[in-house]
């Protein structure tokens, strides 16, 4: 069993799934689980489909060489986008998982979010493709392992407001606040 890379902050309250050797590109991946960390599991599981459908882009931000422009990147503050399907199919899959893996922890499935998703580079695949006056050159194919958490969402308590010390001068600080009210001379 491969190893999470951190814990949840409260286990009893969170759900974890993760995939292995996924052969789904992990430059796609990575924009499209950067796109919905920190999201609601309804909002993530609506946007992924509306990927699939084209309705909403992925922004490709870090992962950007030769991705065309598209107004669908606006909403993102963005002029990028893409629409990697596969990804967005093994991303709702993952979802569907840690859903399930919720339900059976007894979690409230309407408060849970994404509080955590890493995509990491897998071992590459290796095949091979043949050149003109008979070279071989490397066919390589470049899958990901991905994780992540379902948190239930905490309310947030109010900070009480706290007395405030009295401020306390030098006597070099005192002395110069004198000379600019004008007290001494």
């Amino acid at each position: 069993m491969v190893k999470f890379s951190k814990d949840p902050k409260n286990d009893s309250k969170a759900a974890k799934a993760q995939g292995v050797d996924l052969r789904v590109h992990f430059k796609n991946t990575y924009e499209t689980a950067a796109a919905i960390r920190g999201l609601s599991l309804k909002r993530a599981k609506i946007y992924l489909e509306n990927i699939l459908e084209h309705k909403q882009c992925v922004p490709m931000r870090k992962y950007r060489g030769c991705a065309g422009r598209t107004a669908q990147a606006k909403e993102f503050k963005h002029t990028q986008g893409r629409w990697p399907v596969k990804s967005a199919r093994y991303l709702l899959d993952l979802l569907r998982n840690a859903e399930s893996n919720a339900e059976f922890k007894n979690l409230d499935s309407e408060n849970l979010v994404v509080s955590h998703i890493a995509v990491n580079q897998a071992q590459r695949g290796r095949r091979r493709t043949y050149r003109a006056h008979g070279r071989i050159n490397p066919y390589m194919s470049s899958p990901c392992h991905v994780e992540l958490f379902l948190e239930e969402k905490t309310e947030g308590v109010e900070k009480a407001e706290e007395k405030k010390a009295p401020v306390k001068f030098t006597k070099v600080q005192m002395a110069r606040r004198r000379l600019q009210v004008g007290g001494g001379h």
